[in-house]
């Protein structure tokens, strides 16, 4: 019990402690934002490092819209040769002020923000982060992403305030050879 109630306190005290670097970081959500085109496989190209993904690679993300309005999200991955999936839940709090940021939850009611930054007009590729500057992803719905597509992505998150130096390039090999 006393963990649970440590795991609590944790949660709730990260927006509190990025709240004072919020300032440096633009993590505002892209205005136009379509869910149902958003919805699919995503292949993880690069990432910020964090405990729930270290040494993982080959890493997706699928999102499905659920019956309740709701959307189930399942993450896997590999790490040492073991295969891992996370699921979890996430929503719009706004859909129609603010479609693009969402919030979501790996654990019991616990919520983080969700912001898509960038999207190109095809849904092909997406720049992620939240309200804690630590968090950056780029996602494709290739394992592969053209390098001046890659580009304009790097240079969104450089713009916006994110140290690019800090991405971890995640190995997409074995989705690459099962495509």
């Amino acid at each position: 019990m006393k963990r649970l109630i440590f795991l609590a306190l944790a949660l709730f005290s990260i927006p509190m402690l990025s709240t004072a670097q919020e300032v440096q970081y633009n993590n505002s959500p892209v205005s136009a934002f379509d869910l149902s085109r958003y919805l699919g496989t995503w292949y993880e190209v690069a990432r910020f490092d964090h405990s729930f993904e270290r040494d993982m690679d080959n890493v997706t993300a699928e999102y499905l819209l659920r019956d309740d309005g709701m959307i189930d999200v399942i993450n896997s991955g590999w790490k040492d040769g073991k295969y891992k999936v996370a699921d979890g839940k996430a929503k719009q709090p706004d859909p129609a002020e603010d479609p693009a940021h969402l919030e979501v939850s790996f654990f019991l009611f616990f919520y983080n923000d969700y912001n898509v930054m960038m999207i190109d007009d095809n849904y092909q590729v997406a720049l992620v982060g939240s309200r804690n500057p630590n968090y950056l992803w780029i996602l494709s719905r290739t394992p592969v992403v053209p390098d001046k597509v890659l580009d304009l992505v790097l240079e969104e998150a450089s713009g916006r305030g994110y140290d690019i130096d800090n991405l971890i390039w995640v190995d997409q090999s074995a989705n690459i050879e099962a495509i």
